[in-house]
């Protein structure tokens, strides 16, 4: 939500190349962190920053520098380990979603019911004998078993896929199948899982809420910015001698948590 904010003020000052949350790390490490005297950014691997630039397919994107290609090639899968992180990712979202979801009562474990992926996990939890009156317990488990079933469905489909005696980063061309993944019936549904979550949580009336009084913050907090640049941290204020103000705001607030952003949005025009 607050990538594509802080992409639609950019957009609309003129800026073609907008904001994008991936690049944005890559650009975070590579080169805003300062904790060395002789460069910038973090003393990371290629292997490391290759996973980070290629988090998601297609790798090649209109907005990415010539040098990205010509330093990462971006015509190559990135390495095992971040084909793992990348599903590891989904698989923890997935997990921690539902349980936040069901904790806030936003969802029940009833509105999951339409999905054969959680109904499967739904009877792993009652084997056990344990029933939604147990609530915290009840929880517990089905985050517990729905991250063993898929991690292990994962490991299980991937491990024949993987030559361990290559070196698998930037090597194995892009338009071939990623070795790390899932049956494509599992894959099936996970998609209706996620489907059915963007549905009944992700639009439920109190998220929609939340997210547009965020995207109000971060609206204010750029076009704020962009009308007095002092109010910059000084480390981002120095920046403004050498780089564009505007990427210095919008790094600025990206680099903010939630709680940041609307903290600083009510300290500027007064609580939200």
């Amino acid at each position: 939500m607050g990538g594509d904010t802080l992409d639609e003020c950019l957009k609309a000052d003129g800026f073609e190349n907008g904001f994008e949350h991936n690049f944005q790390s890559f650009r975070v490490v590579s080169s805003i962190e300062k904790r060395y005297n002789g460069f910038n950014g973090l003393n990371l691997t290629f292997a490391t920053l290759e996973g980070i630039l290629k988090h998601s397919y297609p790798y090649k994107k209109s907005f990415l520098p010539k040098y990205i290609h010509e330093e990462f090639n971006l015509d190559t899968h990135p390495s095992i380990e971040a084909m793992v992180v990348d599903r590891a990712d989904e698989i923890a979202y997935i997990s921690h979603d539902i349980d936040d979801g069901i904790n806030s009562g936003l969802i029940s474990f009833d509105d999951l019911k339409s999905s054969e992926l959680a109904c499967e996990i739904l009877d792993k939890v009652a084997l056990e004998g344990i029933t939604q009156e147990d609530d915290e317990m009840f929880r517990y488990r089905f985050s517990s078993h729905i991250i063993n079933h898929l991690v292990y469905s994962l490991l299980n489909y991937s491990k024949d896929k993987i030559v361990t005696d290559e070196i698998l980063s930037a090597t194995v061309d892009c338009k071939s199948e990623i070795p790390v993944g899932f049956e494509p019936e599992l894959e099936t549904k996970i998609k209706k899982l996620k489907k059915l979550l963007f549905t009944k949580l992700y639009q439920h009336k109190k998220i929609m809420i939340k997210m547009f009084a965020g995207k109000q913050a971060i609206k204010g907090l750029y076009y704020g910015l962009t009308q007095e640049d002092k109010m910059l941290p000084s480390f981002f204020y120095k920046q403004l001698e050498s780089k564009n103000k505007h990427r210095v705001i919008s790094d600025y607030i990206a680099s903010m948590s939630d709680r940041h952003a609307l903290s600083s949005y009510n300290e500027m025009y007064g609580k939200l």
